[in-house]
């Protein structure tokens, strides 16, 4: 009966720890993605935020340079995600919104880290290698990836290589959001489950 009991427990923390088991919430307005390396900004429209655009919508130069003098967490050398992959299309391999979207969020229904994550269309950092006069950019909406020309306005969500927000804080690595909660739980509620089955046998 232990044995039944532990095995349920089990499955519940594996289920509770799936999807968005490698994001962590730094703080500071940052989500470490632990899968990829590197930090987001929480907020996922954070130039209209600031009010350095009216909706949060730049052509492809304005965004890199907002990018790259953005100052959060203590840096001012933040970007904009990169796209490895040349294949337009859904579910992008080497994408890092698309790895975000379909692994790490698993669709932005799921989200629990950040906020203003917009349906539309954000740019990658990355140039289109055929044209020169395009980059990629990837919606939120469909999780879809193509080239776009750089005079398009479109949203802007900036990155960070590495860790930023435990480096800034030099603190032990929480645990995932909304994971932590239910995992103290739990494990209260096993601890009594066992302690009452032992009373039992």
């Amino acid at each position: 009966m232990k044995a039944k009991f532990l095995a349920i427990l089990a499955l519940g923390v594996s289920l509770s720890t799936g999807a968005q088991a490698d994001l962590f919430d730094r703080g500071g307005g940052m989500v470490y993605d632990s899968a990829q390396n590197i930090t987001w900004a929480a907020d996922a429209n954070l130039a209209q935020t600031l009010g350095n655009s009216l909706d949060g919508k730049m052509t492809w130069d304005v965004a890199v340079d907002w990018a790259s003098h953005l100052e959060l967490g203590g840096h001012n050398d933040w970007r904009l995600p990169a796209t490895l992959s040349t294949v337009e299309g859904l579910n992008p391999v080497g994408s890092e919104m698309g790895h975000l979207f379909d692994t790490s969020l698993a669709g932005t229904a799921n989200n629990v880290h950040f906020s203003n994550i917009q349906d539309s269309n954000y740019w990658s950092g990355t140039q289109s290698v055929s044209n020169n006069t395009d980059a990629w950019s990837f919606t939120f909406k469909t999780g879809n990836q193509v080239t776009s020309a750089k005079t398009s306005r479109f949203y802007t969500w900036a990155v960070h290589n590495g860790d930023v927000g435990i480096m800034q804080q030099n603190t032990i690595p929480p645990v995932p959001v909304p994971a932590a909660i239910w995992l103290f739980g739990s494990g209260l509620i096993a601890l009594l489950g066992i302690k009452r089955l032992g009373n039992i046998g």
